[in-house]
């Protein structure tokens, strides 16, 4: 599915001249949904930089054949030494030696050099022992080259107005998308040397326009231990209650949510991990929760989701016209946790209530409402925004922490924030709220331990990881909700 642009040299050595013949070659088109893996497009653009090197080689430095026939500079030194007692060379014929007899004639020419005498015509001269240029033609074999560059000339055009065709007609097979502006904190990929890139439409302007990008990801070892969890004062609820609802080996997946986007069918424009209530879609109601079946211990009918994360290194789901590429993998763990507050006591959350975390846009929104953590297992006491690259042995956390200071009243808001709102750093809850428990999602993976994985997001987020966020909608049983108030207060692990 990749488009590049090979180039091959065939160097070859005849009667004392270099030929250069160069052949390209062009591949299919990437289709439209590559996967654009961060670790592929790095090596490619490494790979571009090498081949880059090797085609401007020959104009820097001499033939491989002819470094291996030039003789060493202990020679040079040696025959420049003894040139005062050695007889004159005499004149070679103005005819090119063959090329089996030309050490003797290149050290013939490096003897004259330094008894500073000129050399005989058609002679190599290097400009010194570590640079020599590569040998000079005659008339007739300048023209030759002449003649050949315009060929490669020509070549290279009809080459380029091919891949032009190629380009248009491939931009004809895809689906159209409105432009999408760059993410705050992640610039786009720079645009390379027309030297060095395939021509528009391949890989670059892909993977520019999906994301996410090298500089999206972070080896976890490299970010400072950051976590302090505020101390639970006199008064404090420091017990918690888990709910237990699987990993989602049912397979609940669909691009809907019902909390921000009702009744629209793929409302997210990416793909959510559902455990708890089994009918959970852009159709849901209080009353159609409260009548499903669930995944959850004790009856617990609530619904908790969050965007799939993805491995990259795969072209699964290539077609997807909001970008989502790449195999869905499932967390190994999902832990759901509800926990007191350090300063006061948590009174129960009312049934039906929906809450949500992050901002599925932060991208483009800012920050403001942005709350990822990831992290990975053995290193929980770093934090970091960006996708974290874990060490053998250890597997990719996700932390999702919810609001947890409620108005009193309402189940939702219009812009399903202000009913639930955050405490601050030290766990008091603003004016005119009351603490209740506070959900913490967290999610393990275990991912590819290159840049080759990413979250589900909407097109213009580019899979920033920032993204990150997630729903829950509470449908447990009045009396299971008392137990867990109860568990929390008393200071219990339930």
């Amino acid at each position: 599915m990749k488009r590049s642009l090979v180039s091959l040299s065939a160097l070859a050595l005849a009667a004392g001249t270099l030929t250069t013949v160069t052949f390209t070659v062009a591949s299919t088109p990437p289709a439209y949904g590559d996967h654009c893996d961060p670790a592929e497009q790095a090596q490619n653009q490494q790979n571009r930089q090498n081949r880059q090197g090797q085609q401007d080689a020959p104009a820097e430095n001499p033939p491989a054949q002819q470094d291996q026939n030039q003789p060493p500079q202990d020679q040079q030194g040696q025959d420049q030494q003894g040139q005062e007692q050695a007889p004159p060379a005499q004149d070679p014929p103005a005819e090119s030696p063959p090329a089996q007899d030309r050490p003797a004639q290149d050290r013939q020419g490096q003897d004259r050099q330094g008894a500073d005498v000129p050399p005989p015509a058609g002679a190599a001269v290097p400009a010194s022992p570590t640079e020599p240029p590569a040998p000079e033609p005659d008339g007739d074999q300048q023209g030759q080259d002449q003649g050949q560059d315009q060929d490669q000339d020509q070549d290279q055009q009809g080459v380029q107005e091919q891949d032009q065709r190629r380009n248009q007609d491939t931009s004809r097979r895809r689906p159209t998308r409105s432009p999408s502006p760059a993410p705050t904190d992640a610039p786009p990929a720079e645009t390379p040397a027309p030297t060095e890139s395939p021509a528009p439409g391949g890989d670059e302007e892909e993977c520019a326009d999906l994301g996410p990008f090298p500089e999206d990801f972070i080896d976890i070892r490299q970010v400072q231990r950051n976590v302090q969890e505020p101390r639970t004062r006199r008064g404090g609820s420091r017990g918690t209650f888990t709910s237990r609802c699987g990993t989602n080996g049912n397979g609940h997946r669909n691009p809907d949510n019902f909390i921000v986007a009702p009744g629209v069918s793929n409302g997210a424009h990416h793909i959510h991990d559902y455990v708890g209530n089994l009918s959970t879609d852009a159709f849901s109601t209080d009353q159609s929760l409260a009548a499903a079946g669930t995944t959850c211990a004790f009856g617990d009918r609530s619904t908790y989701f969050w965007p799939v994360l993805r491995d990259r290194t795969s072209d699964a789901n290539a077609d997807d016209p909001d970008g989502n590429v790449g195999t869905i993998m499932r967390a190994r763990q999902v832990n759901l946790q509800f926990r007191g507050n350090p300063v006061s006591r948590v009174t129960a959350m009312p049934r039906f209530i929906r809450i949500l975390t992050g901002d599925a846009k932060a991208a483009t929104n800012g920050g403001a409402n942005a709350l990822a953590k990831w992290s990975c297992t053995g290193f929980t006491d770093r934090i970091t925004t960006k996708y974290p690259l874990c060490p053998r042995g250890s597997q990719l956390v996700r932390i999702l922490d919810f609001p947890s200071c409620w108005d009193g009243q309402n189940n939702d808001s219009a812009n399903h924030r202000t009913h639930v709102l955050f405490p601050d750093a030290g766990g008091n809850c603003p004016s005119g709220t009351r603490a209740i428990p506070q959900l913490r999602m967290t999610l393990v993976y275990s991912t590819p331990r290159t840049p080759s994985f990413a979250l589900d997001a909407f097109p213009e987020q580019r899979h920033n990881p920032v993204t990150d966020h997630a729903d829950f909608a509470n449908v447990m049983p009045e009396r299971l909700m008392r137990f867990a108030v109860d568990c929390i207060n008393r200071g219990r692990r339930c």
